[in-house]
């Protein structure tokens, strides 16, 4: 077992580079779906329906990952996952039709909601085994992943074909789980540490009070992505139409977010070590709500994108912490729990902000952001005695 303080720091490694991995992936994909959509012929409310394949499948297979875990091992989970996460990734530039589209985004998607709770399991596991609250640590590797799989894919679209591009993520992701996913199969799960007995299990079944406290950390998350997935999707929008920026401008503010999170994600393990998770929960929460305001009603472009950036500061650790306290307190089947919510959380996201535009404006529209950011701050308060234990 790697009880070593050796035999951690090459988990720690192994773990850091497929959430970096999947980000890179998830990345790739996203950045060629303008092409895609070119290919299929779809119109945008069909290439829509096409795109909920990823996240039908993703929601599907995360309640179903826990129980594989339980049965086969998180380690075992992730590398076979990362395999089909690879292989899958290839398949959305061979369609020609929304219907195929959609149907091979299930199998995506599939793959990307298993891996995500199989190693989120196993970043589990080792944050108890150290003793330290690295889980943002992951979290900044997927971000930073992100970052670098767009950035190569906005450089290579204009010489590569979709099919060319994914393929060679296929190929580059499968030799990365070859040599990384060897390591992780050597390495067995750490036992808890010695005198840790008031943590719960992992395996446990869950009973009616740790399913609730379960719910109320998905419930941190789902408001946590919600924000991310609203931002994703309406802040270059908002800056373009109400601010009147144009459009490279506007693509700064959802870059400088972007870039928040991740240098909050970075900074996240000192911060948790320093202020412990219910005050970062709160601390986070709080931040998030009033940077959000200032995005969404400020009269200038830099203070908006400030906003942005003061958001993506608060709202980078409190997923990661989330998701963190689920899987200490129910093992794979709270990580999966939680995720669901949370990716829910970034689902419901964009269309809700467009439905509160609609009604409203989009400035109103975007304050839902604050308003659950809030609730996330509340929540983490409520919680606090579980939060800390």
């Amino acid at each position: 077992m790697p009880g070593t303080q050796t035999d951690l720091t090459r988990l720690r490694v192994t773990l850091t580079a497929f959430f970096a991995l999947d980000g890179f992936i998830f990345a790739g994909w996203v950045v060629r779906i303008p092409a895609i959509k070119a290919q299929t012929g779809a119109s945008a409310s069909t290439l829509g329906l096409a795109l909920l394949g990823v996240s039908a499948g993703a929601v599907i297979t995360m309640m179903l990952t826990g129980r594989l875990c339980h049965r086969y091992g998180n380690h075992q989970v992730t590398v076979v996952c990362a395999v089909l996460l690879s292989l899958s990734v290839s398949l959305p530039p061979l369609t020609h039709s929304a219907l195929t589209l959609g149907l091979v985004l299930l199998v995506f998607g599939a793959a990307y909601g298993g891996i995500n709770v199989a190693f989120n399991s196993a970043a589990v596991d080792l944050v108890r085994a150290l003793r330290r609250p690295i889980m943002p640590s992951f979290h900044a590797a997927f971000s930073l992943g992100g970052m670098v799989g767009a950035g190569l894919g906005g450089l290579v679209a204009g010489t590569l074909t979709p099919t060319q591009h994914l393929l060679g993520l296929t190929v580059l992701g499968l030799l990365v789980t070859a040599v990384v996913g060897r390591s992780l199969l050597r390495l067995q799960p750490p036992e808890p540490p010695e005198g840790s007995s008031k943590e719960p299990a992992p395996a446990r079944r869950l009973d009616a009070r740790t399913r609730g406290l379960v719910i109320t950390f998905g419930l941190i998350a789902l408001c946590t992505a919600f924000g991310e997935g609203a931002l994703a999707d309406w802040s270059a929008l908002h800056l373009e139409q109400d601010l009147d920026a144009t459009a490279g401008a506007a693509a700064i503010g959802y870059s400088c977010f972007a870039l928040a999170m991740t240098a909050g994600r970075l900074s996240g393990t000192r911060l948790l070590e320093r202020l412990g998770r219910t005050r970062t929960l709160v601390s986070g929460g709080t931040v998030a709500a009033l940077g959000m305001l200032l995005g969404a009603l400020a009269p200038s472009l830099w203070a908006a994108v400030l906003g942005f950036v003061i958001t993506g500061l608060g709202l980078a650790n409190l997923f990661p912490v989330a998701v963190e306290r689920a899987g200490t307190l129910a093992g794979p089947d709270g990580v999966a729990i939680a995720s669901t919510l949370g990716y829910g959380g970034m689902l419901l996201g964009p269309p809700a902000i467009g439905f509160m535009a609609d009604w409203y404006s989009l400035p109103a529209a975007l304050t839902s952001v604050a308003v659950l950011a809030a609730t996330a701050a509340l929540v983490g308060f409520l919680t606090r005695h579980a939060a800390e234990r």
